[in-house]
Parts: C-alpha cells; sequence; structure tokens
C-alpha cells in the first residue's frame, strides 16, 4: 500500500502526500519533539519533512520502508534546529523513557529526591552532543533496535552502541558523582 502512496507522489498526486503524513506525522512529531524540546520547531520541522518528501520523492526507493528515510530527514533537520538555538533547554520527560528507572524511585517519601534526580538526568541528557542525544531518543523513546538506529543515521552499529554507551556512562558517572542511585540500564546488548 505505501509502495503504492510513494509512487503516485512521484507522480505529483497531492493526495498521496496527505495520506502518507496521516500516517507517519506522528512518528515525525514525537522524534522532531523529543531531539528538540520545543513544540513549535517539532511543528515547524514536521511541516519541512513532508514537504521534503515531496520535493524529493523521486529520490524515495518506494520498494523499502518510509520510516527510516523520515527519521533521517526529521534527526537532520532537528539537529539543525538545535545547533541554530545552542540547545539550551533540558530535556523533559525523557528520564521516563529511560529503562529501569521506576525501580528506583520505589520508596513514597522519597518524592523530593525524585524531582532533584529527574532534574538531574534531564540535565546530563540535554549536555549530551546531538548525535549521542538522537541515539538515546530513537532508543529509548521509538523504541528502535540498534540496527534500525545504525540504517536511520547510516552508522555502523558499532557506532551506534557505542554512543549509546558513552551517553549511559555519563549519566551513571554524573549521577555517582553527586551521590545519587544509579538505575539500572539494559546492557544486554554490550
Amino acid at each position: 500500500m505505501e509502495n503504492l502512496l510513494i509512487q503516485r507522489l512521484q507522480q505529483g498526486d497531492l493526495e498521496a502526500l496527505g495520506e502518507l503524513y496521516e500516517r507517519h506525522k506522528n512518528l515525525v512529531f514525537r522524534t522532531a519533539l523529543a531531539v528538540t524540546r520545543d513544540q513549535r520547531a517539532a511543528e515547524d520541522i514536521l511541516q519541512e519533512c513532508f514537504v521534503r518528501l515531496y520535493t524529493y520523492s523521486a529520490t524515495v526507493d518506494g520498494e523499502r520502508p518510509l520510516e527510516p528515510w523520515l527519521y533521517r530527514v526529521t534527526l537532520n533537520l532537528a539537529y539543525d534546529w538545535s545547533s541554530r538555538t545552542r540547545w539550551t533547554q533540558p530535556v523533559d520527560d525523557l528520564l521516563e523513557w529511560l529503562s529501569g528507572l521506576p525501580a528506583v524511585f520505589s520508596a513514597p517519601d522519597s518524592q523530593a529526591e525524585k524531582q532533584e534526580t529527574i532534574a538531574l538526568v534531564r540535565e546530563v541528557i540535554a549536555g549530551l552532543p546531538a548525535t549521542h542525544r538522537a541515539v538515546v531518543v530513537l532508543f529509548y523513546l521509538e523504541d528502535l533496535s540498534l540496527e534500525e538506529i545504525g540504517r536511520i543515521l547510516n552508522l555502523p552499529t558499532g557506532t551506534v552502541k557505542s554512543r549509546l554507551y558513552y551517553a549511559r556512562e555519563r549519566l551513571r558517572k554524573t549521577l555517582t558523582r553527586r551521590q545519587r542511585p544509579v538505575p539500572e540500564m539494559g546492557y544486554e546488548f554490550t
């Protein structure tokens, strides 16, 4: 079905673009929002992503899934936005997407400590290089495999593993340095 939509789009059919937009708008918006943490920027990136899909439809291979292409364009646009704005906002709610963190906060009387740790984790993630933030977002938010992330970012799987490892190590070291409990994070692929 998607193959037919891409073929129609390549022939200039705007209805096909509308159908593709409806199918993939949430994926693009969520990814852009997770990287930029700015709703207006995510909305702009969403629109620009589909403008580019229309503009470059001739280069899209209808035999391959469209999602990796959309992820790549979305991330490139988000990187451009982040470099223009110097990325000063914390990464809200990404903590909840990281595996294992809820177990750290099981005691009901630790609410203040929980909020402090959440703020610290947001700060650490916000300080990651954009390339590492993108890997964290795709792995934990979008629940993509390392191989899928590698295809999207055009990176070897080993590089994806490395970026994810260094992002988690930075988080662990910062939390340890500030004497916070270190959440158990999945290392099943290392």
